[in-house]
């Protein structure tokens, strides 16, 4: 092991919960507003997974307001994320779920694991 691999490994999570792109995902963010703090949740499907140890992130999309799909990219090991949580496990056979969006309705469904 390297130095730069010694010192990553002090700032990896340990409690994170598996999950792969078709899942559906709740992540609980820490929003810090003047002096006070606040938990947000975002909740959608994954897209993608990348990258390898502390550089390792994930893209979020969900269903907005007025059928506007909204991505957001997560560091996977960033303080700012209190937990991750899987709602439910979607059955793919991608890795990255570009296609998705493209899709509106019925047609952006997954299907989902029993």
């Amino acid at each position: 092991m390297n130095k730069i691999d010694k010192l990553e490994n002090k700032y990896l999570k340990e409690d994170i919960t598996g999950f792969k792109p078709g899942d559906r995902v709740r992540v609980s963010i820490k929003i810090s507003e003047e002096n006070k703090d606040r938990i947000q949740a975002f909740e959608g499907r994954v897209i993608k997974k990348q990258g390898s140890g502390i550089n390792k992130t994930f893209t979020v999309r969900k269903i907005s307001f007025n059928n506007i799909g909204v991505e957001r990219t997560f560091l996977l090991h960033s303080p700012v994320i209190q937990s991750i949580e899987r709602i439910d496990e979607g059955i793919v056979r991608r890795a990255k779920l570009y296609y998705l969006r493209g899709m509106v309705g019925k047609k952006a469904k997954v299907k989902i694991k029993k």
